[in-house]
């Protein structure tokens, strides 16, 4: 039996995020204040997409706990659209752009981090907030990976999704760039066009790397996880 139960975790990591989201909106840097605002940075939309993905996640628990027993199809099938929309939303968006966040930042950041965090930051930014939004993402997506089963949609139309929205954020980074004159990134100001093209061509395969072996995890533990229990079941049949 678990020490804590899934859906209190649940819970926990939905308030952490709001409250990482408040205390960043709260801080008055001078890039919120320009054309694009949070939005412009991924670390910002991958919070609000972590905070609306376990927002889904309590919310279906909570219509599991309602439903059970009740013998209404109609909230059934309510449910099942919630946990599909669940399921679609960790494969998608939550884990690859969440796991993507958190390493391409710290490895941009290990090698130099006037590129992608400039130490002027520290003076807007504590600790433990940037903690907040580029390292603990990743325990917190593989807690809820490892904790429930989530159904994977099919290749195609998941590699259709990041795709498309690896080219939307990248079209959006170049629009305000348009617009500004300034790149979203430093680093991006230290490259030639050619590199520039290289880069976001590579980060859109990372992405899809990155959902393929979301898939591949998903399944390693779940299969892992029937294979035990199976194992646990043996001695009750002889």
């Amino acid at each position: 039996m678990a020490l804590v139960p899934c859906q209190v975790l649940r819970v926990a990591i939905l308030l952490s995020y709001c409250s990482i989201l408040c205390n960043y909106k709260a801080i008055e840097m001078p890039s919120h204040q320009t054309y694009g605002g949070s939005w412009k940075f991924l670390t910002f939309i991958d919070l609000v997409i972590q905070a609306v993905f376990f927002g889904i996640c309590v919310l279906t628990d909570l219509s599991s706990l309602l439903t059970r027993g009740s013998g209404n199809q109609e909230q059934e099938r309510q449910l099942k659209k919630l946990i599909s929309l669940r399921d679609w939303m960790l494969a998608v968006l939550a884990f690859p752009v969440g796991v993507f966040v958190v390493a391409v930042f710290w490895i941009i950041y290990a090698y130099d981090r006037e590129m992608i965090y400039p130490k002027l930051l520290d003076n807007f930014i504590p600790g433990w907030l940037n903690h907040g939004m580029h390292t603990t993402v990743l325990p917190f997506i593989l807690i809820e990976m490892r904790t429930s089963h989530h159904q994977y949609p099919s290749r195609s139309s998941g590699l259709t999704a990041i795709c498309t929205f690896s080219v939307g954020y990248i079209l959006w980074v170049c629009w305000v760039h348009h617009v500004t004159g300034m790149w979203v990134y430093p680093f991006l100001e230290h490259i030639g066009p050619g590199a520039r093209i290289i880069f976001f061509g590579s980060t859109t395969i990372l992405m899809n790397f990155l959902y393929l072996l979301g898939e591949v995890l998903n399944n390693y533990i779940w299969d892992t996880q029937r294979s035990m229990e199976e194992e646990k079941e043996k001695p009750k049949l002889e």
